[in-house]
């Protein structure tokens, strides 16, 4: 059962608070309880005692029938040995025309008739017991019984036994006021108890919030699940590790593209201010200013380009780039796109070779723009007389983020996947290069070399590309002989189609 507490209140003020409100209930709870019992048990022994003074007036009564002295006698002897233990009681007895014969001074009056005859009445045992109030406020235990088992029709003594139950009751007071004192007592000792247990059992956490505020952003090194915290704790600090790693990644990713946008800008807007320095310190021709203004354009140009693919960027991360899915022919695409690059495939006599197969649903505008990207980079840094293949196969795995969100289908890992590799017989990319491929704004020092305006997004806006497709790139290369990038859609009900220089075999 959940109990509902103000959600301002302190974790150790909810703990204090439910922690004596358990000992609070316990402790009520058990002197109930032990009332219920002390009650119950004082009600039989009282019981038990006034059977056994009337069984040995049953005996008195049948050992002496007619010597009403003796009676007498004994029961004022048994009586007053009997206050002296604090069982007072008082005895009357009456006969069968219900006139009283002996009645023991104090003996409350009107307590009760005499009884009749019981069906199977037991000698000696059937006894009535009843409870009252007299008219002085005292509490009486009432006992009515036959002096003996009457056969039909007869009659007989009957005998009265009223014990005085005033001390009982002062003991369950003098117990209950004590019970009271108790519980007070133990709730205001739990409140104490409550405030040390969950002192010491907070300290853990207060440590952890120390060391939590000693972390700035330029202190995100720092570590906090190196100590031995309790096992609670220790998942939290394990977590936060984590979530500090991320941060510290983002922080530094932040960073170095902030360094790597300014240098990237910073060279067209150099250039544009170059050039119009040079431009307004003397007089030019018509044919000049338009050389400027057509140098100008090539550098905006690049900016337009360079801040698109940002803002693609910065929408892919957060998940705000829409995606349109729709079914694609493989080899119909790929050859689109490569009609753009005709005219360098010309100039520098690479050859093309196509080995394609199969449909996948992806967003068309995205899946050409990665292409174009891929192919982009092996036209540009593949020699004159090389070549580029581009095939596609059918796979049941398609990388790690793909093989993920199979598994969270619940689909096992037999989920079809198609495959585009693109291979040149370009520069390569050296191995210190390739795990930073896919950073934005990373370039080789040899691609630097080569092609000195590239910005460095490319593999970044391809990277992002598929992710967004559930899909995966890897990139393998080395110094010779070229470099292959493999692009992994995860596909359902794909088709095989095999396709070779434009023709269905």
């Amino acid at each position: 059962m959940r109990v509902l507490l103000p959600r301002s209140w302190s974790i150790g003020k909810r703990l204090i608070f439910l922690y004596t409100i358990m000992i609070c209930i316990t402790l009520v709870l058990s002197g109930l309880l032990l009332d219920w019992v002390l009650r119950n048990d004082l009600a039989k022994e009282d019981e038990r005692f006034l059977a056994t003074q009337m069984q040995s007036l049953r005996v008195l009564l049948r050992e002496y029938p007619d010597n009403i002295k003796t009676w007498k006698a004994e029961i004022e002897r048994d009586t007053r040995v009997s206050a002296s233990t604090f069982a007072k009681y008082y005895v009357r007895i009456t006969n069968e025309e219900g006139k009283t014969v002996i009645e023991t001074p104090g003996m409350p009056q009107n307590m009760g008739q005499p009884l009749s005859r019981k069906s199977g009445a037991i000698p000696f045992v059937d006894i009535d017991y009843t409870v009252f109030t007299a008219q002085d406020g005292k509490p009486f235990l009432f006992a009515l019984a036959p002096a003996k088992e009457y056969g039909k029709g007869e009659k007989g003594s009957i005998i009265q036994i009223a014990l005085e139950m005033s001390h009982e009751v002062a003991i369950i007071s003098d117990y209950r006021q004590k019970v009271a004192f108790v519980v007070i007592g133990g709730v205001m000792f739990s409140l104490l108890l409550g405030f040390l247990i969950t002192k010491e059992g907070l300290n853990p956490l207060r440590e952890l919030m120390h060391d939590v505020r000693s972390i700035t952003p330029d202190k995100l090194q720092v570590r906090v699940g190196f100590r031995k915290w309790p096992k609670e704790i220790s998942a939290l600090a394990n977590a936060f590790d984590r979530m500090l790693e991320r941060l510290e990644a983002s922080f530094t990713s932040i960073s170095q593209f902030s360094a790597d946008l300014a240098h990237e800008l910073r060279t067209p807007i150099n250039n544009l201010r170059g050039e119009a320095e040079v431009a307004i310190s003397k007089a030019r021709t018509v044919e000049e200013y338009r050389q400027v203004l057509m140098s100008s354009l090539e550098e905006y140009e690049r900016l337009s380009r360079m801040i698109e693919n940002i803002l693609f960027l910065a929408r892919s991360d957060s998940k705000k780039q829409k995606i349109n899915v729709s079914t694609l022919n493989v080899f119909q695409e790929i050859t689109e796109v490569l009609e753009y690059y005709d005219a360098v495939r010309e100039e520098k006599g690479i050859s093309v070779i196509l080995s394609l197969k199969g449909t996948l649903n992806a967003d068309k505008t995205l899946f050409r723009r990665a292409l174009a990207n891929v192919l982009s980079n092996a036209f540009q840094y593949t020699p004159p007389g090389g070549s580029i293949s581009v095939q596609s196969r059918i796979t049941s795995e398609y990388g790690d983020r793909a093989l993920e969100a199979d598994a969270n289908k619940k689909e096992g890992l037999h989920q079809s996947a198609l495959e585009i590799a693109v291979s040149d017989t370009g520069i390569g990319i050296g191995s210190e290069d390739l795990p930073k491929i896919f950073d934005r704004f990373y370039r080789a020092r040899k691609a630097r070399s080569i092609y000195s305006q590239g910005t460095g997004l490319g593999f970044s806006i391809v990277k992002s590309i598929m992710e967004l497709h559930n899909g995966s790139v890897k990139i393998t290369s080395g110094p010779s002989p070229g470099t292959t990038v493999i692009l992994a859609f995860p596909v359902e009900n794909s088709q095989s189609v095999l396709i070779v220089g434009g023709k269905e075999v």
